[in-house]
């Protein structure tokens, strides 16, 4: 059995797909890219600010099944130039703390959707 999770808080899918499923306990998360999700805008003038906007995103979602990032226990990144991975982990790194960080995998990719610079989806268990 599996539970649709979904929020206006984050970007409305573009295809055939869902915010996030919710199957018993554990919540797997859409890949989210820097959509505002006010004004349906990219977010990519700045590596900083297109991660926060990711991470904004993938808050709402959490917070959509009620959770949050404390729940996180595994992060997918992908990003489209590994040269932006500093001030990507950066960003992402304000949203855990370093003691309880969920296990995390971070791969360069040729292309993303909307040719953004960086997607990023996430486990989490209640």
């Amino acid at each position: 059995m599996k539970t649709i999770i979904t929020t206006k808080n984050a970007p409305a899918p573009i295809g055939p797909y869902n915010q996030a499923v919710l199957t018993g306990n554990t919540l797997y998360t859409s890949g989210q890219i820097a959509i505002n999700p006010i004004s349906g805008k990219l977010v990519t003038e700045d590596i900083a600010i297109e991660t926060k906007q990711v991470m904004e995103n993938l808050k709402a979602v959490l917070g959509a099944a009620k959770m949050t990032f404390e729940n996180v226990i595994k992060s997918s990144i992908f990003i489209s130039d590994m040269n932006n991975f500093t001030e990507i982990n950066r960003i992402y790194g304000e949203y855990f703390d370093n003691e309880t960080a969920p296990a995390r995998e971070t791969v360069e990719v040729a292309n993303l959707p909307k040719f953004v610079n960086v997607e990023i989806s996430m486990i989490a268990v209640k």
